[in-house]
């Protein structure tokens, strides 16, 4: 087992939170569709980035707002199949109040649709596609999602599943563990993640009221 020491967790949503695939599939496909892309090109782009940066991608001439906001109203009106993925529940309701907040590529729309259809909590100070000029992988979002917290990238765990999250936590400072629920562990381990994990089950928490430091324990699998 590996024991790590932090302060602070910052979730990415899909993927680490909950599972949203098949909604994103969906959307992402009948997009490219529309637009003449291949679906699976395209929706394997649209993991783990804000939405308008997957548009300006493949199309860099288009309206991107306009495009963006069809996309958006189509997400936040598709929640079939979203739900949590295993281990996610119980790990937040293990941790203290306050010791940890999600950074999400969706708009805080989408993500607070998302959340309660899953049934999870919604932090007050979540960072979200409406809240950085720049998405991952730029560190921006997870260097906003540690000062939320009143803390240094350096002193929180960034959990993600994807490798533009992954380049956006180091980049922040932060020590990454990813999630093998979207890619595979060699795509992680490559993208830099510091420890790869099948889902949240394989991770267990205590922590210390008096300092605010928690500690992760990562069960016999981890690598």
């Amino acid at each position: 087992m590996a024991e790590i020491a932090c302060r602070g967790l910052l979730f990415d949503l899909d993927g680490v939170l909950i599972d949203s695939t098949p909604a994103v599939t969906r959307v992402w496909s009948q997009w490219a569709i529309d637009h003449g892309f291949d679906p699976a090109e395209v929706t394997r782009s649209a993991h783990g980035r804000p939405s308008i940066a997957t548009i300006r991608n493949f199309l860099p001439q288009a309206d991107a707002e306009a495009e963006n906001d069809k996309v958006e109203r189509k997400e936040l009106n598709d929640l079939e199949g979203v739900v949590p993925l295993p281990g996610a529940r119980e790990l937040l309701t293990a941790l203290p109040a306050g010791s940890w907040n999600i950074v999400t590529s969706c708009t805080r729309a989408l993500a607070e649709v998302r959340l309660r259809a899953a049934g999870l909590p919604i932090p007050p100070t979540m960072v979200t596609a409406s809240d950085v000029t720049r998405g991952k992988p730029d560190p921006e979002p997870y260097l906003k999602g540690a000062a939320s917290l009143a803390l240094r990238a350096a002193e929180c765990l960034v959990l993600e599943d994807v490798p533009a999250g992954i380049h956006a936590g180091k980049a922040a400072g932060a020590r990454v563990v990813a999630c093998t629920t979207t890619c595979s562990a060699e795509e992680l381990r490559q993208a830099g993640a510091d420890w790869v994990v099948k889902d949240c089950r394989s991770i267990s928490v205590s922590h210390t009221a008096e300092d605010r430091r928690l500690t992760l324990i990562l069960a016999d699998g981890a690598f």
